[in-house]
């Protein structure tokens, strides 16, 4: 099985590693590839090597090479955590001042609990919620328990806010940023 290795740009300049052949074409292809997930097979480069017409190392190389520019910052699974029993999923709706969001967010965001923590923009008269978390949990008493410990913890009491448990998963996948091999 072949590892991924990090790729050293000054070693590209000085001729010591092999710069990345892959054609502009080649990249958006392989990206395209990634986003939907590595094949589930003993080789994944080498199958996406195979669709790309290039070989192993050079989509080694060029992963690693986004890994190093930042472009690719890991790897990881789409965990369907319904399927795991989570589905007692609870996306907590805020109305924080606008002088304490960054504050209170990056409170919120140190919690195991939350598994995302995101501002947006509130939507007045109707909607005056401006920061939005997710807690996912195997029972709704336990999440909403989980809410009333952050709560107090964090002196939100007198915050007006609002949880949205969801009923069911429609879709759920990774970010993707390209559509059938093509920039978007």
């Amino acid at each position: 099985m072949t590892s991924l290795r990090p790729i050293d740009a000054k070693a590209h300049v000085l001729g010591q590693v092999p710069y990345c052949s892959l054609t502009e074409q080649q990249q958006v292809k392989l990206r395209a590839i990634i986003e939907q997930g590595l094949p589930q097979v003993a080789q994944p480069y080498l199958a996406i090597a195979k669709q790309i017409d290039a070989t192993e190392q050079q989509v080694l190389e060029q992963v690693a090479m986004w890994q190093e520019s930042g472009l690719i910052k890991r790897f990881g699974i789409v965990v369907k955590h319904r399927q795991l029993g989570y589905t007692a999923n609870a996306m907590v709706v805020w109305n924080i001042a606008d002088a304490d969001v960054e504050k209170v967010a990056s409170k919120l965001s140190l919690y195991d609990e939350v598994s995302l923590c995101y501002r947006r923009p509130r939507r007045l008269p109707d909607w005056p919620y401006n920061l939005f978390c997710m807690i996912h949990g195997t029972d709704r008493d336990l999440v909403l328990g989980q809410i009333d410990k952050i709560t107090n913890e964090l002196a939100l009491e007198d915050v007006q806010k609002d949880v949205l448990f969801s009923y069911k998963a429609y879709k759920q996948n990774g970010a993707r940023y390209g559509k059938n091999g093509q920039k978007s």
